[in-house]
């Protein structure tokens, strides 16, 4: 039987797994000690952040590292908000981080998870034990700070929407030392207080640190005592205290707090509560259903701003790789310039003159000796050769008693050339004899006769 094998491209195996990633880890709050920073021209920032036990890549782009308050440096423990991601050209699992804090908040952050989990544990967080809010209140305790803004958006919201509505503000202090049991004093008087039937605890917006009086044990814990319901509206949407755990309701803001304790004195707008709810209802579903889509539309369509980031990543990566090249080519350089140097110091005429003189004087005396050998190996070979030439020539022929026989057209060299009474010439080796021919015997009858 045949079996149907899927088989990925690497490429296509780094995406998916990027897009696992990517949807599962959001949002991580994570701690450790920056190590390898780097932070290239492009402005973006590249580091590992480590424990004592293991490590991890970690990218933060210049559009989220520009809001920072102070410079991250190697050696500094931080805390960081951060996303999982793969970069896929290489496949390096990597965190992209959008908040650094310092090592100070990292601790406070510890310990605000450390008793958020514990106060999880009790059960002070559950939704059975939530109280729900008298509707309409009949008069309501806001603790905040008397000078603050909080407590100014408050009196304008339930100005607006219910001015009949009583309401007393009990000062207490929302940042510093005393901040915390102030707030756990002014909850007490107000559950003492018969008048009251809603407390409202509530503050502007800040960092983890500013906040951190309602991140306290013993303000959790008087909020979860109390016999009043609580509405917490501490901070802006995005802060998330302790207080907004333990209490019945939690409002985003001061100001959505006060609107969600302070009836609608319009009556028209009670008529269409009804449809209002309808209304709402319908948009959610619409919106969830909107949402799914636009979640299945995401996994399928990648967003730009990834690839610009892979692609900003990539360059980073380029102009690392150029810099090493260039260093690397700088130092081949400098060695064959060394090299060079030490050849040219070596070939330093100061250096290598005596030894040269020697050589010439070597090379001179061998030039002596090689002339004289030559000349007299010469005077030998034109010596022989005047010999074999004295031999050869017709002087020494005619010395040994031959003649050269000649007319007016030339040497003879045949009894054919010349007749009776011819004039001739004779060459002998002292002189010349000239002669009439008066007769001629070929050398055929010369040799019969003989």
């Amino acid at each position: 039987m045949t079996t149907t094998r899927h088989i990925l491209s690497v490429s296509l195996l780094n995406e998916q797994v990027r897009d696992l990633l990517e949807n599962s880890f959001v949002n991580l709050w994570v701690e450790g000690e920056i190590s390898n920073l780097s932070q290239p021209s492009s402005g973006h920032l590249y580091f590992t952040l480590k424990d004592a036990g293991a490590q991890i890549r970690a990218a933060m782009f210049r559009g989220n590292n520009r809001f920072l308050k102070f410079a991250p440096k190697n050696g500094q423990q931080v805390l960081l908000k951060a996303r999982v991601s793969l970069y896929a050209p290489r496949g390096d699992y990597q965190l992209i981080v959008e908040h650094i804090e310092e090592a100070g908040l990292g601790a406070l952050r510890r310990a605000y998870d450390e008793l958020r989990l514990r106060l999880q544990g009790e059960g002070l967080f559950e939704a059975a034990r939530k109280r729900p809010l008298p509707s309409p209140p009949q008069h309501i305790a806001v603790i905040t700070s008397a000078t603050g803004a909080a407590v100014r958006d408050i009196i304008s919201v339930l100005g607006r929407r219910f001015p009949g509505l009583p309401v007393t503000v009990l000062p207490v202090p929302v940042q510093g030392r005393e901040a915390a049991p102030a707030i756990v004093r002014a909850i007490a008087l107000a559950n003492a207080q018969k008048a009251f039937d809603v407390i409202l605890v509530a503050r502007g917006g800040g960092s983890l640190e500013d906040l951190w009086a309602f991140n306290e044990e013993i303000v959790a814990r008087a909020i979860a005592g109390s016999r009043l319901p609580v509405v917490s509206g501490v901070g802006h949407e995005t802060d998330f205290t302790i207080a907004d755990f333990v209490a019945d309701v939690r409002a985003p803001t001061p100001s959505a707090a006060a609107e969600l304790l302070s009836p609608d004195g319009d009556d028209l707008l009670d008529n269409f509560e009804g449809f209002e709810v309808l209304l709402v209802r319908a948009l959610r579903t619409q919106l969830a259903r909107l949402q799914q889509h636009m979640t299945h539309l995401r996994a399928r369509l990648r967003h730009p701003g990834q690839r610009l980031q892979d692609l900003a990543q990539k360059l980073d990566g380029l102009e690392a790789r150029l810099l090493r090249a260039q260093q690397q080519t700088m130092r081949k350089r400098q060695a064959q310039w060394e090299n060079l140097f030490a050849r040219l110091r070596g070939q330093q005429p100061g250096q290598k003159l005596p030894a040269l003189q020697q050589r010439v004087l070597a090379l001179d005396n061998r030039l002596g000796r090689a002339m004289t050998q030559q000349i007299r190996e010469q005077q030998t070979q034109l010596q022989h050769l005047a010999e074999r030439a004295q031999l050869a020539s017709p002087l020494a022929i005619l010395a040994r008693g031959y003649a050269v026989v000649e007319n007016e057209r030339g040497i003879l060299r045949s009894v054919r050339s010349i007749k009776s009474g011819d004039l001739i010439r004779a060459r002998l080796s002292d002189g010349v004899l000239i002669a009439t021919v008066t007769g001629i015997e070929n050398a055929t009858a010369a040799t019969e006769e003989n």
